[in-house]
């Protein structure tokens, strides 16, 4: 019986992971390495909670009842309470792999432990605890409170046990699971980011402004934001990071970053969060 979640890694995609468990009665402890962190992450969860009283989504007692339930930690061995635990770093395969020997070691043995990598092989996880059988990928859509998605990536070593508790767990969040297999990218970001890149490539070329690509894209294909718009909003250091990991992965020239793309990381155009991208914030 699944009663206490961790969520490791107050940053925007932990802050949703956390809510949305508590929102749907877990008890979750939240961790990250300082107080600061935490304290802010607290804020931004209550502001969001706030929005959906306002929206009448939430009812005021609720709000404080999904708060209650939220306890934040800056110590790993808290997690010795948490029945699943769901990893939600900077998106470095070392950092996560040397992080889930850690929590191997403090978990309880039947604790199952999820990333929320978008692009970084589950198997490599599972291979650096003694519980490979109940290591998976959980990768939630930003905004996490919002989008009803959820990828379940399958490592070389996952049982079907573990996969089952995974898609039950979605469910009573009031997720959609949808299973991917173990390669790099999985589905979401193996078809999302090649766009993303062309859209880019379209921009260094010439071939259209920012604006009338994502216009074609938004009018045309009808999708709810273009290309660029969502990069910006992505970050354009996480695109170029995914875009490394598949062309490193499967090695196929296709999924070459743009040069230009490389060339606003590297000059701290990050898009929204940076304040300036292919847009300005």
């Amino acid at each position: 019986m699944i009663r206490t979640i961790g969520v490791i890694g107050a940053g925007t995609m932990g802050n949703g992971i956390a809510q949305t468990f508590a929102q749907s009665g877990f008890s979750v402890i939240l961790l990250d390495v300082a107080q600061p962190m935490l304290d802010r992450a607290r804020g931004t969860i209550e502001a969001s909670l706030g929005k959906f009283v306002e929206k009448g989504r939430l009812s005021a007692a609720d709000r404080d009842a999904t708060l209650a339930r939220l306890a934040t930690t800056t110590t790993l061995d808290r997690l010795v309470e948490a029945d699943y635990i769901v990893e939600a770093i900077v998106e470095n395969a070392d950092a996560k792999r040397a992080l889930f020997t850690s929590l191997d070691a403090i978990a309880t043995r039947d604790a199952i432990l999820a990333s929320n990598t978008s692009s970084i092989s589950i198997t490599s996880l599972g291979a650096a605890t003694k519980r490979p059988d109940r290591v998976l990928g959980m990768h939630f859509m930003n905004p996490v409170p919002l989008m009803t998605l959820v990828e379940l990536i399958r490592g070389q070593a996952t049982s079907a046990e573990s996969m089952t508790i995974a898609s039950d767990l979605c469910r009573t969040l009031g997720k959609t699971p949808v299973e991917a297999a173990d390669y790099p990218g999985f589905i979401a970001n193996r078809i999302l980011m090649p766009m993303i890149n062309e859209a880019i490539y379209a921009v260094m070329e010439g071939v259209g402004t920012p604006e009338a690509i994502d216009a074609v894209m938004k009018l045309g294909m009808n999708h709810p934001m273009g290309p660029l718009t969502l990069a910006d909003f992505i970050g354009l250091d996480i695109c170029l990071a995914i875009l490394n990991v598949l062309h490193d992965g499967l090695g196929d020239p296709k999924y070459r970053p743009c040069p230009l793309l490389r060339r606003m990381v590297a000059a701290g155009h990050l898009g929204r969060k940076s304040g300036q991208g292919f847009y300005t914030y």
